[in-house]
């Protein structure tokens, strides 16, 4: 594709911000798939054009740079100040329109640095975290017909945990568009994605590992990552491991493969890596992770701005055991939420509700003090 001159788009920009908007600013394209430059950032067939959206908003961060949207026919330049909130029309293949909006955001590393204080002295009842023995027979279960001690290896307790990470990453294709099965244990869920030459989502990628873990004697919890908004699209889950070798949790995150360390390659929990994250200490992440063997991730993307964004608040289950994702009547479910003293929703600090059409009794809890929360097992 030639290079496109912007200047006259920028122009009309410029006329249609200073005169309210009323020009309709239109964009041709023939092809869903749009390039993106956000600022310093480029990505091939960044977005995908969505006429159902109404409008489709893509929000950035590059403050006094520009995004650039690239299609087969056309291109858009649009500079990005603390008041953009800009919109315009692509017309796909002649006749569908696509609302579609470009408005300025926070960055999420700025919005985490709000973030940064909890409260020690909150000492609002937290029942004790558990963890499922690997005695119980659905773990053995999982060990012997995965055959994880093979998998696992005969090595150190570390490398035991990261043969079981790769292993997991390797197997089960992440896919976050997907459907959960019904029946959501590590057994059944690898069968179904054999089965069906599917992937799962993160939560389930999670949960597998968590069983994975178990089963060897290994302590882990899955911890959902979240934003601060309590309505959103997305999140992501990852788990927390215990290293009896090196007295700490420590993150790992199978949809990535990922793990993270400090500058000297010391590994690092979720509460090291958040807290690094707001006080700006380096972060290192294995040069190996990777999304679905199709990209490398990198320490800019993964951890300052996907994580940066999930790392606002955190829940686990209280109890950590086989099947706990499989919501049947006569199940309950209990999680535990750290959210910082700016959290948008604090209160009732204890609910608890029965879903009417799965008959699964859920009790939340709130925390604002980290250490209710990360308490060693």
């Amino acid at each position: 594709m030639k290079m496109k001159v912007f200047v006259s788009v920028i122009v009309l920009i410029l006329s249609h911000q200073l005169f309210g908007q009323k020009k309709e600013i239109i964009l041709k394209a023939n092809s869903e798939s749009v390039d993106i430059r956000n600022g310093k950032e480029f990505r091939k067939n960044g977005w995908t054009i969505s006429p159902e959206i109404k409008p489709d908003i893509f929000y950035s961060s590059a403050l006094g740079e520009n995004v650039v949207f690239i299609t087969d026919l056309d291109s858009i330049s649009i500079p990005i100040t603390e008041s953009t909130d800009f919109d315009f029309i692509v017309l796909l293949n002649g006749k569908k329109k696509a609302l579609t909006k470009i408005k300025y955001q926070e960055p999420y590393l700025s919005k985490l640095k709000k973030a940064a204080t909890y409260n020690e002295t909150d000492d609002r009842f937290v029942p004790p975290f558990t963890y499922q023995a690997s005695e119980h027979p659905n773990l053995v279960k999982i060990r012997k017909e995965l055959k994880l001690d093979s998998i696992a290896g005969n090595g150190s307790e570390l490398s035991k945990i990261f043969n079981l990470l790769h292993w997991v990453h390797n197997s089960v294709r992440h896919d976050g568009g997907s459907n959960n099965p019904t029946q959501k244990n590590a057994i059944d869920l690898i069968s179904v994605c054999k089965k069906e030459n599917r992937g799962v989502n993160c939560r389930m990628l999670a949960t597998i590992l968590n069983e994975c873990y178990l089963s060897l004697g290994i302590k882990s919890r899955y911890i959902t990552c979240m934003p601060k908004e309590t309505e959103f699209e997305e999140c992501h889950v990852i788990n927390m491991v215990y290293c009896q070798e090196l007295k700490k949790w420590i993150w790992i995150d199978p949809t990535n493969d990922a793990y993270v360390m400090d500058e000297q390659g010391n590994l690092l929990g979720i509460e090291e890596v958040r807290l690094r994250l707001i006080s700006g200490q380096p972060l290192i992440l294995n040069a190996d992770s990777n999304w679905n063997r199709e990209f490398l991730q990198t320490k800019e993307d993964y951890l300052y701005n996907y994580m940066a964004k999930n790392l606002y608040r955190l829940e686990t289950p209280l109890v950590s055991q086989y099947d706990n994702e499989t919501w049947k009547e006569g199940n309950e479910a209990t999680y535990v939420e750290l959210l910082p003293l700016d959290g948008l929703v604090q209160t009732p600090q204890k609910s608890e509700e029965t879903n009417p059409k799965t008959g699964v009794k859920f009790t939340n809890y709130k925390t604002n003090n980290p250490s209710k929360f990360w308490t060693t097992p």
